[in-house]
């Protein structure tokens, strides 16, 4: 099977889009804040639905579908805090966390 490798320095610049969509507030903001906190604690802060990849903006699609292809790439886990960004993700987690269990319970 052909696989693309996906380099480290193209993951970094996807997460880093996807960090600052996070922090904003947009209608795509929430989306992607599950995404990612799903990726750095989803027993606690919840799933990522893969069909909210369908209400996301095609290259927001592919920034979290890069960060899945880099993180496929590898043994073992990685997570969002090992790659210098748990800062972050807790002013991502204190902003959207609530809304991540609230639908995950409704679900």
């Amino acid at each position: 099977m052909t696989r693309i490798e996906i380099d480290h320095p193209a993951m970094i610049a996807a997460l880093k889009r996807l960090l600052d969509l996070a922090r904003s507030d947009t209608g795509q903001s929430a989306r992607v804040a599950r995404f990612l906190m799903a990726w750095w604690n989803g027993p606690d802060l919840g799933d990522f639905p893969i069909a909210d990849l369908f209400g996301l903006d095609r290259n927001v699609a592919g920034d979290i579908t890069t960060v899945i292809g880099f993180l496929g790439q590898h043994d073992g886990a990685i997570y969002i805090d090992s790659l210098g960004y748990r800062a972050e993700m807790v002013v991502i987690v204190e902003r959207w966390a609530t809304l991540s269990r609230t639908s995950a319970e409704a679900a």
